[in-house]
């Protein structure tokens, strides 16, 4: 998949699919999850979202939350919650990685012996070096505002209540013996 550029962020026309509406399995067979937990292997709305995700810059930053914050209001209105929460994970995960780059050297977190590695001291950064922090740091800011969007959002918090209780009565249905 090529990478994301400013060029390339545009907002998806028609709509992303929403294969969760049409599937109760898929629908149901979705965990909210703490945190971006799953985003990277949930199908296929991991695949339809991650193409219109980028923090390189604060410019691709920029389009690209916006972007996604586009999807996020098309799924809360079509309905999709599973649809709306993965973009918001996305969006979350834009945040924590960008911040992430800001943190760490390369932005890598742990080492390979999976000891978390040392953050930047202002000693050992140039002034390229702190620049590239500042422009992560925004970066990661910028998702920030939409990942808060998301989450105040009332259409969000209405279809994410109706959907946990959806599951539950779902599941219910499942269980042996029904």
């Amino acid at each position: 998949m090529p990478k994301a550029t400013e060029t390339t962020l545009v907002t998806p026309d028609p709509p992303l699919a929403t294969p969760a509406l049409e599937s109760p399995e898929l629908r149901y067979s979705y965990t909210i999850a703490r945190g971006e937990m799953g985003v990277l292997s949930f199908e296929p709305y991991k695949s339809l979202i991650l193409p219109y995700w980028a923090f390189r810059t604060v410019p691709i930053a920029q389009k690209s939350a916006s972007v996604l914050w586009t999807i996020f209001e098309s799924y809360i209105e079509r309905g999709d919650l599973v649809g709306a929460d993965m973009t918001r994970k996305f969006i979350q995960m834009g945040m924590t990685r960008a911040k992430r780059y800001a943190n760490h050297k390369g932005g890598r977190k742990y080492g390979k012996d999976g000891v978390e590695l040392e953050k930047w001291s202002d000693k050992e950064v140039d002034d390229v070096e702190d620049a590239k922090r500042r422009e992560k740091e925004e970066a990661s800011n910028v998702f920030k505002t939409y990942w808060r969007r998301c989450t105040a959002s009332e259409g969000y918090l209405k279809l994410k209540r109706e959907w946990t209780l959806e599951k539950k009565d779902w599941l219910k249905g499942q269980e042996p013996g029904d």
